[in-house]
């Protein structure tokens, strides 16, 4: 499975701190649960990427509607 490649699966992403003073990405779907822990500095680059790749979508969608 890519990046680009659609699936019909629902998830829940919670996101926060943890009392280890760790960034905690949840995932659960489908009976699985991934529980993900970064740091602060790498969860600063995880949104960075976020926001980069948000950028880049609403730009795709932009030239799509012209």
């Amino acid at each position: 499975m890519g990046i680009n490649d659609e699936r019909d699966i629902e998830a829940n992403l919670q996101i926060g701190p943890t009392d280890q003073g760790m960034v905690r990405l949840f995932v659960a779907a489908d009976g699985l649960e991934v529980p993900m822990d970064f740091s602060p500095e790498e969860a600063e680059e995880i949104a960075e990427e976020i926001r980069a790749a948000a950028q880049a979508a609403q730009k795709m969608g932009a030239r799509k509607k012209r």
